[in-house]
């Protein structure tokens, strides 16, 4: 992570969240059938971040 990049309290940088945003902002202007697939993929992709952030580290 370059040092002049911000982080928050949760780990994710500033340029993380902006480009979640920013997708977030386009799957909002689809039509709602297309919308809630992309808010499905969106939230998947999101849940397995988690889970692997929960998942011991591996030992060498």
């Amino acid at each position: 992570m370059a040092d002049n990049e911000e982080t928050s309290a949760e780990g994710a940088s500033t340029e993380e969240i902006d480009a979640l945003l920013s997708r977030l902002r386009v799957i909002e202007d689809q039509p709602l059938e297309d919308r809630a697939a992309a808010f499905a993929q969106v939230y998947d992709e999101l849940r397995r971040a988690l889970e692997g952030a929960d998942a011991p580290a591996p030992r060498d």
